[in-house]
């Protein structure tokens, strides 16, 4: 059995409550209820204005592609045995950007470019822990 991706650690008030919704495979994210600026990663206040009235919305789990990382080897046991995989931002079309893996492709080398659409697919951990929001080709 390959071994477990690195968890967050809880107890931890800002990010608690997205990696609870990734067991419902929900994609969150803030919007600021004072400037409506966009808001990722998950914190207490908006990074724009400074207010710490955010709300918390659910992504449709649909983008592209800026940038990406073919990764060809890993040490941590628990990439090991991926093989190529690719690290990406992507620009999800609510307005914000995320780093995440592309899967679903044979070859992350020839079968990924910037540009390209993508839509949200989960990784599971374990019954009842977190999943993992990762993006294949649209």
């Amino acid at each position: 059995m390959p071994a477990k991706r690195p968890q967050p650690r809880f107890p931890e008030p800002d990010t608690q409550p997205f990696w609870e919704a990734t067991k419902r495979h929900e994609l969150t994210y803030q919007t600021c209820n004072k400037c409506q600026a966009v808001i990722f990663y998950p914190r207490a206040h908006c990074p724009k204005c400074g207010s710490g009235e955010t709300t918390r919305r659910v992504s449709k789990g649909q983008g592209t592609v800026y940038t990406f990382s073919v990764i060809m080897q890993s040490r941590h046991p628990a990439f090991a045995e991926l093989g190529p995989y690719a690290v990406a931002y992507v620009d999800l079309d609510e307005g914000f950007r995320m780093m995440t893996n592309i899967v679903g492709v044979k070859d992350p080398i020839k079968d990924i470019h910037c540009g390209m659409r993508v839509k949200l697919r989960w990784e599971d951990q374990g019954e009842g822990e977190i999943a993992l929001p990762m993006f294949e080709p649209a």
